[in-house]
């Protein structure tokens, strides 16, 4: 398991490297949201390469001999950890491979390759893309970056909880979208080490309940199919180091459409003005359709950037 002193330790090493990410009330708006009259917005979407996931990809990278990275790192992504990873390999001039499914937007597979990467598709889904990465890093002898599963990722992921806490000290509640579970691994730990009476929601969508089910069953589980449009939060199936942190630290998983993600995107878009892909939206689209109410100071996770909601 991972301490809180793993992450505090995280973000001096990735400081000079990130960005300290806004967080802004949403307010004023021409449609407020019920439930929610302290809503608030940490928004990662302004993070180097649009997302969060720059944060755990660099402290995995800076933690490692460079010796071990100087012939190259590798990964499989749905598009936003491969930026982060592509990222981590622009800092030190390293050759990045990432492989991705299918299903991955083409702008994002363009953004990779601006940054240097070579991409490589592989299968339908993350699943898919993740064993042929493995087997390549296996074979050509590369550091492979797990992109939830990692202590050091997890770690510079809960850098965001740190932030939140920093900005806003009476905080009820903390509302994180999952996808294979590392952010809401990192930030929960901070929550629950410094203020454990905050809460911490995790919200997966109903197309891709990997996380919700596995608690139900009360073991990891595969899902048969994925049916979210969301890539970004669809691997069929978690690690247990995600869910036995999960388990012990988040308080509830909620599960929204992706209509409910759509709506969401679009009135960030039209209210504030921030640009917000579908899984970015996900937090927010869980308070907007009531799963989570507080008359206290509610943080919300915009976690990447993009136009697919609003598009």
């Amino acid at each position: 398991m991972i301490e809180l002193t793993d992450i505090q330790a995280a973000r001096e090493r990735i400081r000079p490297h990130i960005r300290q990410t806004p967080l802004i009330a949403a307010r004023p708006v021409r449609q407020p949201i019920e439930g929610a009259p302290n809503l608030y917005l940490k928004l990662e979407n302004l993070q180097v390469i649009g997302s969060f996931k720059a944060r755990g990809a660099v402290n995995k990278l800076l933690s490692l001999p460079t010796t071990q990275v100087s012939r190259g790192i590798i990964t499989a992504s749905g598009g936003n950890h491969g930026m982060g990873v592509a990222y981590a390999g622009w800092l030190v001039q390293v050759p990045v491979k990432i492989y991705l499914p299918h299903s991955t937007p083409q702008a994002k597979a363009r953004k990779l390759e601006s940054w240097g990467a070579e991409v490589i598709y592989e299968g339908a889904v993350w699943d898919d893309a993740n064993r042929a990465a493995l087997a390549c890093a296996e074979q050509d002898d590369l550091p492979y970056f797990h992109p939830f599963a990692d202590p050091l990722v997890i770690g510079g992921q809960g850098t965001v909880g740190l932030e939140v806490l920093e900005a806003l000290p009476d905080v009820e509640a903390i509302v994180v979208a999952i996808g294979g579970g590392g952010l809401i691994s990192g930030i929960s730990t901070v929550v629950k080490a410094l203020k454990p009476d905050t809460r911490v929601i995790g919200v997966e969508a109903g197309g891709a309940p990997t996380l919700y089910e596995s608690l139900k069953a009360g073991h990891l589980i595969e899902l048969a199919e994925i049916t979210t449009v969301a890539g970004t939060l669809a691997p069929r199936r978690s690690e247990q180091i995600n869910l036995d942190i999960i388990r012990q630290n988040v308080d509830e998983i909620v599960l929204i459409t992706d209509d409910d993600m759509r709506e969401a995107a679009r009135w960030l878009w039209f209210e504030l003005g921030v640009a917000a892909e579908l899984s970015g939206a996900a937090a927010l689209a869980a308070v907007m359709r009531g799963k989570v109410r507080s008359d206290r100071d509610l943080c919300v996770l915009v976690c990447g950037a993009g136009t697919d909601g609003v598009a």
